[in-house]
């Protein structure tokens, strides 16, 4: 079948599709070790299954593959080009299927824009997950300027969301210098003229000890940014960082960055200091529960699965009932506490420490350095 005939599918269209609930079938078709590393896994009545291109074509019967010929399969590879060919393969034996564009590098730039309740002094409250990744960045919105938090490095999607919103940018943050993806927060601040804010101790390399080379305006604990007639304030939680922070809004809100999930906790070893490092998770940990209302409402930079949705989609929780029932956040004890952190402790990608070096300025990557080295989901939390 030529590809100009070959019905296709973006991969933004496929993950809103999933997002809410229909009930599609995804046909990864790349090598087993690449599916393990990071594969499709939004939606709640996803369908996935997993067969390598080079045994479909060597099928006796095309029904070994289990799909349902009356609902749509979207077929996706690695770049979307050997998709094209399990479709065409499927087309002609009667199945819905699609080609999806891009493939999965496409799908690790997908953006789902949520919409959470606005606040007082926030018209606009933005989650924007991206899928492929587990990574959740924010857009805060009041009196028509925003601040933009943990922004990955498309920037061209929050240029578009915020003219949906009619909203100019004034500041930039990121929470921490992240290790599994690259962030767009520099790149942001300088296209938009903007402040980008960061605490100071997480602008040198936690493995070097060399000063990063990029220009940010220091946040540090207590400190606060005010934009609208809203105001951020700056909790230091150290401990998956050194310069780990919180983004407390007034009326109820904690951007709790890597520090704190709704279901685990930062890990503390990414710098091969877990020991020292978690007990600095501790003493945050100690801290937020001593100081933080219940009914704050926490808004994570990462998940790991679908379990952390609420009924809404989004990802958050209010700050008593992590306290109640996520499993790092309940205990009441430190040596119970770092014993836990020890025996869930898991191996992490090797790329980490590159990816963390070039949000310091300290590396050069191209777009198709970040493409392999960001692929597959997060791997930031305890467990």
């Amino acid at each position: 079948m030529p590809d100009a005939s070959l019905p296709q599918i973006p991969p933004q269209e496929l993950a809103e599709r999933l997002d809410r609930g229909e009930s599609l079938q995804v046909l990864d078709v790349r090598a087993p070790e690449k599916v393990e590393r990071g594969h499709i896994a939004i939606g709640s009545e996803l369908d996935f299954h997993a067969y390598p291109n080079s045994k479909i074509f060597a099928l006796p019967d095309v029904k070994e593959l289990h799909l349902d010929a009356t609902r749509p399969i979207a077929v996706v590879c690695g770049h979307g080009n050997s998709s094209k060919q399990a479709t065409a393969f499927l087309r002609e034996r009667g199945y819905k299927a699609y080609s999806v564009i891009g493939g999965m590098a496409a799908w690790e730039g997908v953006y789902v824009a949520r919409r959470l309740s606005p606040t007082p002094s926030l018209s606009h409250v933005v989650q924007l997950d991206r899928v492929g990744k587990g990574a959740l960045s924010y857009v805060l919105v009041s009196d028509g300027d925003a601040v933009v938090v943990d922004p990955g490095r498309h920037v061209e999607r929050y240029d578009a969301l915020l003219g949906e919103l009619g909203a100019t940018p004034a500041a930039v943050v990121d929470t921490h210098i992240h290790a599994d993806y690259l962030s767009g927060a520099r790149a942001a601040a300088a296209r938009w003229q903007v402040p980008y804010f960061l605490h100071p101790d997480d602008a040198v390399s936690p493995y070097d000890k060399r000063p990063g080379t990029l220009g940010f305006q220091p946040l540090r604990d207590g400190d606060t940014i005010a934009f609208g007639h809203a105001t951020l304030r700056a909790a230091h939680v150290p401990g998956h960082t050194l310069g780990s922070i919180a983004l407390l809004a007034d009326d109820g809100l904690a951007l709790t960055g890597d520090f704190l999930f709704v279901q685990s906790i930062g890990r503390p070893d990414l710098a091969g200091r877990s020991e020292s490092w978690a007990k600095l998770l501790w003493q945050s940990l100690e801290r937020v529960r001593r100081t933080w209302p219940g009914d704050f409402v926490v808004l994570p930079a990462h998940y790991a699965g679908e379990g952390e949705r609420r009924a809404d989609r989004a990802i958050a929780a209010r700050f008593d009932v992590i306290a109640a029932t996520n499993a790092a956040a309940s205990i009441q004890d430190e040596a119970v506490f770092l014993k836990w952190i020890a025996d869930h402790q898991t191996s992490f990608p090797d790329a980490y420490r590159t990816i963390k070096e070039a949000n310091l300025g300290l590396a050069d990557l191209s777009d198709a350095d970040a493409e392999v080295l960001e692929s597959g989901p997060n791997q930031c939390a305890v467990g």
